[in-house]
């Protein structure tokens, strides 16, 4: 996996299980937008071919998750509603520079890295959770995001080599960790 900067503390652990309903609802926000960031790099990059092909596939991944959340919502009576959105990614790609192809480099790495907390979490609650139906459910959820910020870095990799992606990477995770000194102590993913 991924090395992150910080660990998550037990205390997030707890506020995700006393508001796991609030954490579900998130959770599927965090899907949908998920899948939205490599359509977004889809449409923004087609000079980069060999983007195309892992981003489509990480696209319909994260929609298929989208669902699978939202199946999870109507089990337990809960319907998909707006949420304020989360300070966390929008602080995170803070670090993200302005010129390419520095850029799509800091993208990717953010999407890394958030795949890697979204992994480093879905672990804890897998892990917590009395229902083992749900437990299963993020267990399986786990590797597929352990597999998704592989892909990330692996993109990055190509686009760059990984020589600078070894130097830029551990910047981006003292950022992230310092974002996640900051984030309000509601239960959400990434709070």
């Amino acid at each position: 996996m991924l090395k992150l900067a910080s660990t998550t503390a037990p205390a997030w652990v707890e506020r995700a299980l006393a508001g796991l309903d609030d954490v579900l609802l998130d959770h599927a926000h965090c899907e949908k937008k998920a899948a939205g960031v490599p359509m977004r790099l889809i449409f923004q990059y087609p000079e980069h071919a060999f983007l195309m092909a892992p981003l489509a596939a990480l696209a319909r991944e994260e929609l298929a998750h989208f669902e699978e959340v939202l199946a999870w919502l109507g089990r337990r009576g809960l319907r998909f509603a707006r949420q304020r959105p989360s300070p966390y990614a929008g602080r995170l790609r803070a670090i993200v520079r302005e010129e390419d192809p520095e850029r799509l480099l800091d993208v990717l790495l953010c999407s890394a890295v958030i795949e890697a907390r979204s992994c480093e979490r879905l672990t804890l609650l897998a892990e917590a959770l009395p229902d083992p139906d749900l437990a299963r459910f993020y267990d399986g959820l786990r590797k597929a995001e352990a597999r998704h910020h592989g892909v990330y870095v692996d993109l990055a990799c190509e686009l760059v080599g990984r020589e600078a992606v070894a130097a830029r990477l551990p910047e981006v995770t003292a950022h992230e960790a310092e974002v996640l000194t900051r984030a309000p102590s509601d239960p959400r993913l990434h709070n």
